[in-house]
């Protein structure tokens, strides 16, 4: 081994460390960094994916929009899709979506095939997620143009698959909103006395209580003006009941979470109400909207824009939150591990494109929507208060179920020291 070479600079001496282990520390730095830079480089490639995957399923979904009310005309050589409906008219409708939705979900589905194993960033798998976008350009097209030449009677039978799918994209989405609540409840809500948090957090679940109370009202005023609406009034009173048991559970002295979270959720459940009693046929007498049905003014196609852009936002939201569904909270993020979950991510989206189809034709298989109309019908009307009522089990389930567990564990102890006493 080489010794060490002293330099003298300003009187003082230096040692310069070119034995072959300085050499050997020195290159495995250089390494190290060379690395963390390559990683930055593959994360920031990454996210930035992220993005270009929620466009193109924004893209595929107002495909599905443009055939279903404009395609019937520019379509019109393909007879073989006329099997129902007006001549065809409302079976190409319905057809057409399942059929551009059929081909967004063979997409992703393929995505998540070869992606739900990576876990690196230098493996292949995150080269396939981030890069080669001109193959998964064409791979996309080949996707979403070949469902047209299946028969009717396979995309009948998607059709029925996809209202499962939806429903698994629904559960998915609530479970990552109610965790996002817990989130937020524990972040402004901590256990330690912080002032500030403990007042921001109370002002805030004050706001959520009364807008959930103000939403309450509105609906009973706008959507059950008269004792015929029995149905309307149902929907509204069961939500309101549900607001006052999850605030009771909330601030039983077992439970102890506060009023973020169950505010949060409150307004949550309050808005699922309204969109499913907005999701009602026009001609109700009990629906406001039965005086603009036909009028299709500006409202209307800034509502269905809204709609659509927000849809696609969850289930972008939804997507990137694979934390939400891992059993171990506490593994520990390394410098080479992928940001987000590539598998998870796409399953999410394959699932939205099945959820998007049934929003197009309103969870109906026989009978064409209006156009600029997105999820209306009795069925979406009953999928939407399902989906509340799911919604809230899952939240007072998650308030109640560590006192429950708790009480097993005593229970188990005290039934251990009772078989071991003498």
């Amino acid at each position: 081994m080489e010794d060490p070479i002293e330099i003298v600079e300003n009187g003082v001496v230096k040692v310069n460390p070119r034995g072959s282990e300085g050499i050997q520390l020195e290159e495995t730095s250089a390494s190290m960094q060379k690395k963390s830079v390559e990683y930055s480089l593959e994360r920031r490639k990454s996210l930035k994916a992220r993005y270009i995957y929620g466009f193109v399923f924004l893209l595929t979904n107002l495909m599905a929009w443009l055939i279903r009310d404009y395609g019937h005309q520019a379509l019109s050589e393909l007879h073989y899709i006329k099997a129902c409906g007006n001549e065809g008219h409302d079976c190409f409708h319905i057809m057409g979506v399942l059929r551009v939705s059929l081909g967004c979900f063979i997409f992703f589905l393929l995505l998540f095939l070869t992606t739900f194993k990576t876990s690196k960033l230098h493996g292949a798998g995150n080269t396939w997620h981030s890069k080669w976008w001109s193959l998964k350009f064409v791979l996309l097209v080949v996707s979403v143009a070949v469902p047209f030449f299946f028969p009717p009677s396979f995309i009948q039978l998607y059709g029925e698959i996809a209202r499962i799918g939806a429903g698994i994209f629904l559960i998915l989405q609530l479970i990552s909103v109610i965790e996002f609540i817990t989130w937020w409840n524990n972040y402004w809500m901590p256990e330690e006395e912080i002032k500030q948090c403990r007042f921001l957090g109370l002002f805030t679940s004050t706001i959520f209580y009364i807008a959930s109370m103000c939403g309450i009202v509105m609906m009973y005023f706008l959507y059950a003006p008269r004792r015929l609406c029995t149905l309307n009034i149902f929907f509204i009173t069961w939500t309101a009941i549900l607001l006052i048991v999850m605030m009771v559970i909330s601030l039983h002295s077992k439970v102890n979470r506060g009023l973020l979270s169950s505010g949060i959720m409150a307004s949550y459940i309050v808005f699922l109400c309204w969109s499913a009693i907005r999701s009602e046929p026009a001609i109700e007498k009990c629906s406001p909207e039965k005086k603009a049905a036909g009028n299709g003014d500006w409202t209307t196609v800034a509502g269905f824009l809204i709609a659509l852009c927000s849809i696609v936002m969850a289930t972008f939201s939804t997507g990137i939150d694979s934390q939400s569904f891992q059993f171990r909270k506490d593994k520990v993020q390394k410098e080479d591990d992928i940001p987000y979950d590539y598998g998870f991510f796409h399953f999410v989206f394959s699932m939205g494109a099945m959820y998007f189809a049934m929003l197009f034709i309103s969870w109906n298989l026989d009978h064409s929507t209006k156009k600029w109309s997105i999820d209306v019908g009795w069925a979406s009307t009953w999928v939407k208060i399902i989906n509340e009522w799911i919604a809230a089990s899952i939240y007072l389930w998650k308030l109640i179920s560590p006192v429950v567990r708790q009480a097993k564990v005593m229970d188990q102890e005290g039934q251990i020291h009772l078989s071991t006493s003498p």
